[in-house]
């Protein structure tokens, strides 16, 4: 192992994920250590400054033969042996390319693309919309591969969570909208389906690539409804793309419309599983101690029930 080569941690992404967290600290001080190893075990040099997301860090590197590369450093956890699942399913059709996987540790071995130029720097949000629209229809149309979560699963523990959950939130209006999402959920859960979801494509999640215009990243896969998919598209800089439009309801509808007509969804079903997104946000934020729902999920959900 050549431990000499210096691997920047940033502090903010130490600090974040060690929070009251024994075996994150545990990790973060392993990291120079497992990134050294990784460099001489696939040959590796590395690149420019590491950058991270929530929970991994991200080194570009340059592989023996001279391509562009990045190494991914992770915890093992239930998300990242799901993205290396879905990854290898995609075969890199609409989406980053997997080059190499270590399962013991989770580190991935990821074609590199621009991190510059995400969709986000695209100012027309129609165009935008329109190619993560084509992406995520390119994407569900895979079959989930065996191992992966299924939305069936997930659907139930949240209507299980409902009744201990919704009380926390001071607004009656606000418990109301959640129980009216928990029952549109309630009705889909036996068609639950079996697409191989991104269940994160917003346009931060889109990247400039060589191999393509634009590409999906940080993916975290899941089997079900591709009507579940739409959330985090429909919600992308929400404030300077929606609401400065001065029209929420124009806005929102024409995202959903663009992204039904691409996919090819039933606009009622794809309204119900969107709702069941509201629910699984809500529930998270009700959980993290909120007790108030994000103007966002109250919008959509509100202009999706009216449409």
């Amino acid at each position: 192992m050549n431990t000499s080569i210096p691997i920047d941690v940033p502090d903010a992404f130490a600090a974040s994920y060690g929070k009251n967290n024994a075996s994150g600290r545990a990790w973060i001080a392993a990291l120079p250590g497992l990134a050294a190893d990784f460099l001489d075990r696939w040959t590796l040099r590395p690149e420019g400054h590491t950058w991270h997301g929530m929970a991994s860090l991200v080194l570009p590197v340059t592989r023996a033969d001279g391509t562009s590369a990045v190494l991914k450093l992770q915890q093992v956890s239930e998300d990242s042996i799901g993205a290396a699942l879905g990854l290898r399913a995609w075969n890199g059709n609409g989406v980053v390319r997997l080059l190499d996987h270590d399962p013991d540790t989770g580190t991935m071995l990821l074609e590199r693309l621009d991190a510059a130029r995400p969709l986000s720097s695209v100012v027309d949000d129609d165009a935008a919309m329109q190619i993560l629209a084509e992406l995520m229809a390119r994407l569900v149309a895979v079959p989930a591969p065996q191992g992966l979560r299924h939305l069936a699963d997930i659907a139930a523990a949240m209507l299980d969570e409902v009744p201990r959950a919704v009380p926390a939130l001071r607004d009656p209006a606000e418990q109301r909208l959640v129980r009216t999402c928990a029952s549109a959920v309630a009705e889909l859960i036996g068609e639950s389906g079996d697409r191989l979801l991104h269940w994160d494509l917003h346009y931060d999640n889109i990247l400039a690539g060589q191999r393509e215009p634009w590409l999906a990243i940080d993916p975290e896969p899941l089997a079900g409804d591709p009507g579940f998919d739409l959330w985090p598209a429909l919600d992308s800089r929400w404030e300077e793309a929606v609401v400065a439009t001065g029209d929420v309801t124009r806005a929102v509808l024409r995202r959903f419309d663009l992204l039904t007509e691409a996919l090819g969804l039933d606009r009622q079903r794809a309204t119900g599983w969107t709702l069941g997104r509201v629910l699984q946000n809500a529930l998270w934020d009700i959980e993290d101690g909120k007790t108030s729902l994000e103007p966002a999920q109250v919008a959509i959900a509100t202009i999706l029930l009216r449409r």
